[in-house]
């Protein structure tokens, strides 16, 4: 059966070199991931003697014939997925994958001979933005003052065909793109502490986008603390270091008194014993 029906849409995709044939229409069609996509071949209604033939790359996905009644929407790629519009004879790919993308192609035999092309984008759905603070390694101005400065990273994890941006307000300030690679992007920004405008950072393809907005109470302060921290944390390293480095000295100079007083007990007894023997 399965033999049969890729004979017949060999055959079917190859009778364009004996009809008349109308020029290859192509169309660039983006869809998110889990969507339903519909391809549409732009005929009003399908007459009972035309043939409908859908491929994807160089398989026969689906066929319609209504007068011989060959109506096929079978494919083990497409399972379940495939529905076919008995009056357009349009198709609609339910709960479409990343996988899915590629060329899709339409022929449709009637008095004539028209044939469709679909090159289909499905694209993943958009991680959220993450945006982290760190001190820098010279939170210190060259006059020794403090500087009110927060640098902040916004990043996210294996993306593809999107642009990663931070805004102020409705303003572009920078911006990174990924290309058909998944990859993953980060963006610096350097921004004052006492900043009252709004920053955001945003991910975006060419049908959706994420945005994550910045607190800057939350994720900044003020170099002044940010060394104190940073010094804090030198502090309680040296303070651990130190107590460390004592307590070995003690336990050395314990070892060291107890293996005196044990020596000179032994030398004690030994002379004790010698003075014995001499009697």
């Amino acid at each position: 059966m399965l033999h049969g029906f890729v004979f017949f849409c060999l055959c079917f995709w190859c009778l364009d070199g004996v009809f008349g044939v109308e020029a290859d229409e192509i169309e660039s069609v983006s869809v998110m991931e889990g969507d339903s996509l519909n391809l549409q071949t732009g005929v009003n209604k399908i007459r009972e003697d035309d043939l409908i033939m859908w491929m994807c790359g160089d398989d026969c996905i689906a066929k319609l014939n209504i007068s011989s009644q060959v109506i096929s929407e079978n494919n083990d790629r497409f399972r379940d997925r495939l529905k076919l519009d008995h009056q357009t004879g349009s198709l609609t790919i339910m709960n479409i994958r990343t996988t899915d993308s590629g060329f899709y192609k339409v022929q449709l035999i009637g008095h004539k001979v028209s044939k469709k092309t679909f090159n289909v984008t499905v694209i993943a759905h958009l991680p959220i933005p993450a945006i982290a603070s760190y001190c820098p390694q010279n939170p210190s101005s060259s006059s020794g003052s403090p500087v009110s400065k927060c640098v902040l990273l916004c990043s996210v994890l294996n993306v593809s065909h999107v642009t990663l941006s931070w805004y102020k307000g409705i303003s572009v300030l920078s911006s990174i793109s990924a290309s058909d690679l998944s990859i993953s992007l980060s963006l610096p920004l350097e921004v004052e502490n006492q900043d009252k405008n709004n920053y955001s950072c945003v991910l975006n393809n060419p049908i959706s986008n994420q945005t994550t907005h910045l607190d800057i109470n939350t994720l900044c302060h003020t170099c002044s603390e940010c060394v104190c921290c940073c010094d804090s944390n030198k502090a309680v390293i040296q303070l651990v270091l130190s107590a460390l480095v004592g307590v070995a000295t003690i336990a050395i100079l314990v070892y060291d008194i107890t293996s005196r007083r044990a020596e000179q007990k032994r030398r004690a007894q030994k002379s004790i014993s010698n003075r014995f023997s001499q009697l």
